[in-house]
């Protein structure tokens, strides 16, 4: 049965450290739902996987999973007692023992004696794709099959949660998208709650059901994949989640109530650009315009509206067309920028600017609030917690 876990202002700081770890976590993950956190190293999504295992004990706080509170000041319920399954980065599996004896090991706690742990293990390798290879020591496996295996340890013990620490990264890249396709089928059916962590935006938008970014031990933002894309809560999120380039510019009130003019200020704007006002830039004045690569499109010679021009510093083929790095003067370089054609390095070309793919913050400094103010899960338009 999949298990509904609620995190209550969880802290964590370690010895001889003075910045936490983990910053007053607050967050709840109804049962059955895909969580991934997303983070660079160091923003704590580790650190919060592991005091969900209870590998790390909270310094302040309440963490309860199917409603029973493992964590609340002098509580620490151990990992063996919180009834999950982990899948780790470098597999950790049994040398000696075989990959059905590996997947077995997950069941002795449960005492349905050794013809059953056989049985079921050999079973769920077989839903692996590794029924042949049951007998195979983790030294004679690729790395992709060890980390099957270490997918059916998981999944054979039927618990309500499982965690998952980074489990493709030490894959390559065409591995890392097959495996990826069967962890989230696998761990679907098997109708667990699951709390993945990755720094890899694409791996983690293509799990999720929600996504929690993670900022120096703060949850700046949580929400399903989609919004945390077109509507990134506060500059830190929208960078890492994918940005073709970023813009000084000066905004002013438009005609239409709620949206924004962009100034076609200096020779680089051959174009106003319109955009809503946000709760963080709610008038005119200087902005930061961060572009996603779905908000900027190369335009060639005499194609409809454009908004900027530049230089083709570099272009490369992606298969699904072209894409280019283009140099704006005055303002930075664009990169990822698609088009069909290859367009020559150092020739001139016009960018077309998608309001969606566009989103406006204030720049740092300018507004008299700290970056990134007026923004969080409340400005994203989420509740809190969720």
């Amino acid at each position: 049965m999949a298990e509904r876990i609620a995190l209550e202002g969880v802290r964590k700081i370690y010895p001889g450290q003075q910045a936490p770890a983990l910053r007053d976590i607050t967050l709840s993950v109804e049962p059955g739902t895909f969580l991934v956190l997303l983070g660079p190293s160091g923003s704590g999504k580790t650190t919060l996987l592991r005091c969900l295992a209870g590998i790390e004990r909270v310094s302040a706080g309440r963490i309860a999973i199917g409603g029973v509170t493992v964590a609340d000041g002098a509580v620490h319920v151990s990992p063996e007692k919180r009834e999950l399954s982990m899948v780790f980065q470098d597999y950790a599996l049994w040398p000696h023992l075989t990959a059905a004896q590996n997947v077995a090991f997950a069941l002795r706690r449960r005492r349905v004696g050794r013809a059953a742990e056989r049985q079921r293990a050999e079973a769920m390798l077989k839903r692996v794709g590794l029924a042949a290879l049951a007998d195979r020591y983790p030294n004679q496996l690729s790395g992709g099959e060890q980390q099957r295996v270490a997918l059916a340890r998981a999944l054979v013990a039927g618990t309500g949660l499982i965690l998952c620490d980074e489990p493709l990264s030490n894959l390559d890249a065409d591995l890392r998208e097959r495996l990826r396709v069967e962890i989230a089928e696998l761990v679907r059916d098997s109708g667990a709650t699951t709390v993945y962590i990755t720094h890899d935006q694409a791996e983690a938008f293509a799990l999720a059901d929600q996504v929690g970014v993670l900022e120096d031990g703060g949850l700046v933002q949580l929400g399903p994949p989609e919004e945390i894309y077109t509507r990134p809560a506060t500059p830190f999120v929208a960078r890492f989640t994918g940005l073709s380039g970023e813009l000084t510019v000066v905004t002013r009130p438009a005609s239409v109530p709620g949206v924004l003019d962009i100034d076609p200020a200096g020779p680089s704007w051959t174009e106003p650009l319109r955009l809503p006002a946000t709760a963080s830039v709610p008038g005119g004045g200087p902005a930061l315009l961060m572009i996603r690569p779905t908000g900027v499109a190369l335009c060639y010679t005499g194609e409809g509206e454009q908004h900027l021009s530049g230089t083709v510093a570099d272009v490369a083929f992606r298969g699904r067309g072209y894409e280019h790095a283009v140099d704006i003067p005055g303002h930075g370089r664009l990169t990822g920028v698609l088009g069909p054609q290859r367009a020559a390095r150092g020739s001139r070309v016009g960018l077309r600017l998608e309001a969606a793919g566009c989103h406006l913050f204030p720049v740092p400094g300018e507004t008299g609030l700290p970056a990134g103010a007026g923004t969080g899960p409340a400005a994203a338009g989420q509740s809190w917690p969720p």
